[in-house]
């Protein structure tokens, strides 16, 4: 059986990791799955607020955006779409998916899935991932809910563990309680580690590190996570 190796990249976000990068309000992450033999494929999951710092930020830890296969936009709110108009300039052939593109839970390539659009204000799609260690979950906002969107993939695939949920909770105005119990769902629901950022909030990211402990991920622009 050929190995997957995961690359996941944090190329735009409000938090810093990398201190020589440009932070923003918004979210991007890019997605690099390749396996033995196979030259593999590049996903850009949404694409920040800002273009300019999302390509000087590519540039920077050597990401050619011409290698980009495809983008994947979660929601259709600015600091998730306004760095796609440079990415564009740059490959204007360039695929994009967004939550329209889909009706329900779709397969997009090998190991790839769509949640399908979810939530009913504000509409919304979650990136599922295969890898060796189990699925691999990126969220945008998590508008429709960070718990709701994990349980609908584990009725999507039921007989599969989750091994890393990464990306914005939503959870920045959420009461400690309130994180106790989404934090203790997260246990029930058998997430292995997290990684949240952006939207989710600061006392979020200090209660998931304190009960994740070194399953906790420290993530911001310039993070890099590879799963193999």
């Amino acid at each position: 059986m050929k190995k997957t190796k995961i690359t996941l990249t944090t190329v735009y976000n409000n938090y810093q990791y990398h201190p020589q990068l440009k932070t923003g309000w918004g979210f991007s992450c890019l997605v690099n799955q390749s396996s033995e033999g196979k030259g593999g494929f590049n996903i850009l999951f949404d694409t920040g607020a800002d273009s300019e710092a999302l390509l000087f930020n590519m540039k920077k830890m050597t990401l050619n955006p011409k290698n980009i296969d495809f983008v994947f936009i979660s929601h259709l709110h600015e600091d998730h779409t306004c760095g796609l108009s440079g990415i564009l300039e740059i490959k204007p052939n360039l695929r994009v998916y967004k939550p329209e593109s889909f009706s329900g839970p779709s397969q997009i390539v090998d190991g790839v899935w769509t949640t399908g659009p979810l939530g009913r204000e504000i509409v919304e799609q979650s990136l599922i991932i295969s890898s060796e260690k189990g699925l691999v979950v990126i969220t945008g906002c998590a508008h429709p809910g960070v718990v709701n969107i994990v349980k609908k993939i584990k009725k999507i695939f039921p007989q599969e563990s989750i091994y890393l949920v990464l990306g914005g909770f939503h959870l920045g105005g959420a009461l400690d309680y309130e994180l106790k119990s989404i934090i203790a769902d997260f246990r029930k629901l058998g997430i292995q580690k997290v990684a949240p950022c952006h939207c989710s909030g600061d006392i979020c990211r200090e209660l998931f590190k304190e009960e994740y402990k070194k399953n906790f991920i420290e993530n911001g622009v310039g993070k890099i996570i590879e799963i193999k």
